[in-house]
């Protein structure tokens, strides 16, 4: 069984494939070890209601993050922002249609994931989610309450709802994942499959940048003004990341970087001041943030968890020192767009 991704884990070539079945047998020996093709997309979430016949759906959520984060520490949007209306109506049409097979009465949550506009089934929970009490509340539907009527015999259609969506809500809404990372020592801050949140928070407002940035504030995310940041990436991850970054440096934001990030700035015309890794010179990273020469980290995940690997420890430190530390290509996006829109990247006089 799974709860929370418990010891899930995205490997990218054989090498990573080794040392987490040398891990699993270690710690689970003779258990099976289940693995699916990973893909890459835009993650969805449906909450709905069925009586066995209708099905009615309160509204989507969209993820902030791709595939690969586990739901509880995505940040989730409501009304969805870039799916086609297409896109909307196979979500729908497959919601009910699977609902309806197995006859669900309750509340029953479905993931999907979008890939070159088409639509996946990621899973199927015949039961309530964590989104409920968010999305009831964003909508207004009592959805507990209209699921616990339909399990005790009361139709939906005797309360009201039909087959169908409930028309999309104008305020845009965020569910922010809340983290006790500085109470929960020796857990890394990076995510992935394993559900590491401890809470939920919302933000609500006109545009979803604003939304966002109340969000962030409702999470306990204090997102910095100006300052350094420190960033060591993944080969695979730099041309992504890059324009971002040029986004930020606009902002008015400076750079610090490992040597292999380092470098790949400067070529393309990014100011940077290198710093050593941990243990290679007298001062090296985990220094300069304990001495708070950094505001931020942008450090996205090269392979597996070691606890003795350079990222963990310069994470650790970030939550340690103050420091907000970020894993996500996604999020480190959506915070740039926060500070964008409400001119936090203006150094003051």
């Amino acid at each position: 069984y799974v709860i929370g991704g418990q010891a899930m884990q995205i490997v990218y070539d054989q090498e990573e494939l080794k040392e987490y079945m040398d891990f699993a047998m270690q710690v689970w020996p003779g258990q099976p070890v289940l693995i699916d093709r990973y893909m890459i997309g835009v993650e969805v979430e449906v909450d709905a209601i069925c009586d066995g016949e209708t099905v009615f759906i309160p509204g989507i959520m969209e993820h902030i993050e791709r595939s690969g984060v586990h739901s509880g520490d995505s940040y989730a949007v409501y009304p969805p922002q870039h799916l086609t209306s297409k896109i909307k109506q196979d979500l729908i049409e497959t919601t009910i249609k699977i609902s309806q097979h197995f006859k669900v009465k309750g509340l029953i949550n479905l993931q999907f994931i979008i890939k070159k506009e088409k639509v996946y089934v990621l899973e199927v929970n015949p039961r309530s989610s964590r989104t409920v009490p968010f999305l009831s509340k964003v909508t207004n539907i009592p959805m507990a309450n209209a699921a616990t009527k339909a399990i005790l015999g009361v139709s939906l259609a005797e309360q009201g709802y039909k087959t169908g969506i409930k028309e999309e809500e104008k305020i845009i809404s965020i569910k922010a994942p809340v983290f006790s990372f500085s109470k929960l020592k020796d857990v890394d801050t990076a995510l992935g499959p394993e559900m590491k949140s401890t809470g939920e928070a919302m933000g609500r407002d006109t545009t979803m940048q604003k939304a966002l940035n109340k969000a962030f504030k409702s999470a306990g995310i204090t997102i910095p003004e100006f300052g350094t940041i420190l960033v060591t990436i993944a080969d695979k991850h730099k041309e992504e990341l890059l324009p971002i970054l040029k986004r930020y440096h606009e902002c008015g934001f400076k750079f610090l970087a490992t040597t292999g990030t380092a470098s790949f700035l400067a070529e393309n015309n990014l100011p940077v001041n290198e710093v050593s890794k941990i243990g290679r010179a007298k001062r090296d990273l985990l220094d300069v943030i304990k001495e708070g020469q950094v505001q931020m980290i942008i450090n996205t995940i090269t392979k597996g968890k070691n606890v003795e690997s350079d990222g963990f420890k310069m994470r650790r430190a970030g939550v340690e020192h103050g420091v907000i530390s970020l894993t996500s290509i996604d999020t480190t996006k959506a915070i740039l767009e926060a500070i964008e829109m409400n001119s936090l990247g203006t150094i003051p006089l």
